[in-house]
């Protein structure tokens, strides 16, 4: 299952946040389809939020396809996301994690690195690599 953290500082609209990581947890096979996310119950529990926004996030996601609510049973993943399968990531996230090391050892903060690495994506969709 997977477990939620907000980022008050992203900018990021919490509910968004939660949408984004359960993306991220489908796309990286973190969670599969027939996975049952946390109750909204639970997430209330544990962050500390407006139950509206969890079912918002859920409504979302739900509108996608790729998670199915369940009246009285709960919410759970429908769909994966399409792309190469989660055991190819392994060696090219080693390798993210190395340049996120080099990048913190040169200075570079959080912030930083994010900044670089969405204009280097962007760079290479704009020359059509991504």
């Amino acid at each position: 299952m997977i477990e939620f953290r907000l980022s008050p500082r992203s900018g990021v609209a919490t509910y968004l946040q939660l949408v984004h990581q359960v993306r991220h947890a489908v796309r990286l096979g973190i969670l599969h389809p027939g996975d049952q996310l946390p109750t909204v119950k639970e997430v209330v529990g544990s962050l500390a939020i407006n139950p509206n926004t969890v079912l918002k996030a859920y409504r979302e996601l739900e509108r996608d396809g790729l998670v199915e609510g369940r009246p009285g049973v709960g919410t759970f993943v429908r769909d994966s996301v399409h792309g190469p399968p989660p055991g190819n990531h392994a060696a090219l996230r080693r390798s993210l994690e190395r340049w996120l090391r080099n990048a913190f050892e040169a200075g570079l903060d959080a912030e930083d690195a994010r900044a670089l690495f969405e204009t280097s994506l962007q760079n290479s969709r704009e020359e059509g690599v991504a």
